[in-house]
């Protein structure tokens, strides 16, 4: 995962090494074309200072024309020949490529040129030019060398100065979210932010501020709320069942009242159990569990297995346990207890008679295996009361306060159907 202050460094760097590799072929250009000027310049200079000597000489015909054998022969860079054809050409300068004959190495040089004309008691001469250009080769390996050079250093600098002022102007962000994940609702208490001179951490704890108030006041209002409202329906709920325990001993009864008090008694008892679990669901959500200790969940399977024990004797069912790591945890141990008796209830409840339970832990996982014909919907599982079979009187809570449990230690509750068996796996 890339941090935030990453990406407009990467985006920096990037953008450089493109520059100024773009800046490569234009500082080619550049030199190449002041230097071609330059070298214009020069030979116009040594043209116009031999003809200024030219006309300082009184030679002969013959003398001139032996003075510019001896010329031609021993200045390389200039030549001065006879011209045949008597027609009007005006200066011109010229690049040209070809070995240089004054070295030894057999590379080809590059030449600037300027052909020019000039006259001499009446005739004609063409006076040629040459001077030695830089390998281009040469200078565009060069400047390559430098823009690497720079850019290395540019970005050196960028993640250099990227730190620093990071460090700097992200110090108030980080405390900020160091108080944020620190942060407990359930303490009911409001978090006192750093002032900061940079405006846009400011007015995010100020955001932040106001958000964590209405937070707290929603908290203490829906907790309140529902205390309250568990309270008030036990006490008509338990008065229901009451009533009903009194008509089931009324000696008069028949069989058509009876059948009506059992209609009443199992959807009152549902509701019992719904509200019960609907305030355990309430708390864990509110985490108003949050006493921890260390605690033996293989022990507590073993414990959890004996209360269950006529119940699974009722229904013939075999069941078999596999510990093979001692498992401590640290958590809640009414949470916990929770867990493991709805993963073992629901394993009892939905497998049929003569079926068999295995129970597998090891230092990784717990995994409930109870054997089943069709398979359960994934999607809908855990959802709230979303009840596995209508044959069964049920809440629908039951693995949705597990799976709620599960999400409130970081742990993942997978269900899967496989060879008639279904499995439900948290792993820690």
């Amino acid at each position: 995962m890339t941090k935030l202050l990453d990406k407009p460094l990467k985006a920096f760097t990037i953008y450089a090494f493109v520059i100024l590799s773009l800046s490569i072929p234009a500082y080619y250009w550049v030199v190449e074309t002041v230097w071609q000027k330059e070298l214009d310049e020069h030979n116009l200079i040594i043209k116009e200072r031999i003809v200024s000597q030219l006309q300082n000489l009184s030679l002969t015909q013959a003398q001139f024309d032996s003075v510019t054998h001896i010329w031609n022969v021993l200045q390389s860079g200039t030549r001065i020949l006879p011209e045949r054809q008597h027609f009007k050409k005006s200066d011109s300068t010229y690049l040209v490529m070809r070995k240089n004959k004054h070295k030894k190495h057999t590379e080809i040089d590059r030449f600037r040129g300027l052909t020019s004309h000039i006259h001499f008691k009446g005739k004609r001469y063409s006076l040629w030019i040459e001077t030695n250009v830089e390998e281009a080769d040469e200078i565009v390996y060069i400047i390559s060398v430098v823009s690497l050079f720079f850019f290395v250093l540019l970005a050196l600098g960028f993640i250099f100065l990227n730190r620093t002022i990071a460090q700097k102007a992200w110090r108030p962000f980080e405390k900020t979210l160091g108080q944020l994940k620190s942060f407990d609702l359930s303490a009911t208490e409001t978090i006192d932010f750093e002032k900061t001179e940079i405006q846009e951490f400011e007015d995010l704890h100020n955001t932040l501020q106001k958000m964590l108030y209405a937070a707290i006041s929603a908290y203490k209002q829906q907790k309140t709320f529902i205390e309250n409202a568990s309270h008030e329906l036990q006490t008509p709920l338990a008065i229901l069942r009451s009533k009903v325990d009194l008509f089931y001993q009324l000696p008069e009864l028949n069989e058509a009242q009876l059948q009506v008090l059992e209609g009443i008694e199992k959807p009152l008892a549902r509701v019992s159990r719904i509200n019960k679990n609907l305030l355990l669901l309430a708390k864990i959500e509110n985490h108003q569990f949050e006493n921890v200790e260390i605690l033996d969940i293989g022990g507590m399977i073993n414990d959890i297995l004996e209360l269950l024990q006529d119940y699974a004797e009722s229904k013939n069912l075999a069941i078999q346990v596999r510990l093979e790591a001692r498992q401590d945890i640290k958590g809640n141990k009414f949470l916990i207890e929770t867990l493991l008796y709805n993963l073992l209830t629901n394993a009892i409840r939905y497998t049929s008679e003569d079926g068999e339970i295995v129970i597998f832990l090891d230092s990784q996982q717990l995994s409930v295996q109870n054997t089943g014909i069709i398979s359960l919907n994934p999607a809908h599982i855990f959802r709230r009361f979303s009840v596995s079979s209508s044959e069964q009187v049920s809440s629908g809570l039951g693995l949705a306060i597990a799976k709620e449990i599960c999400h409130r230690y970081n742990w993942k509750m997978e269900y899967a159907f496989d060879t008639n068996k279904h499995q439900f796996k948290v792993c820690f």
